[in-house]
């Protein structure tokens, strides 16, 4: 798990879509409250932001340099699924570096 360190090497920006209340958000909600410390903590100069929105479905996005971004759709998704897409975004981000 040491790639959760290295998220500010590879990505610019890190933002999270999701409802405050549907059960569709719920999984990206939860993955956020357990989460967001030790993301944030581990890449203190990262952005990442936390946009809520009513009827919005669950969406993580990485904007990477060159102005390159990636999103991906959680609905449905688990905690652990979650991280995986995470860590492949972490992954996708070291072919955009300039």
């Amino acid at each position: 798990m040491a790639w959760r360190g290295n998220l500010s090497k590879n990505i610019k920006e890190l933002r999270f879509l999701m409802c405050q209340s549907s059960p569709a958000s719920s999984s990206a909600r939860a993955f956020v409250e357990k989460n967001y410390k030790e993301l944030k903590t581990l890449n203190p100069k990262l952005p990442i932001l936390i946009r809520e929105c009513s009827g919005v479905e669950p969406q993580l996005w990485a904007r990477y340099d060159l102005g390159v971004e990636k999103g991906i759709k959680l609905e449905g998704m688990t905690e652990p699924q979650i991280f995986k897409v995470l860590e492949d975004m972490v992954k996708a981000g070291e072919s955009f570096k300039a």
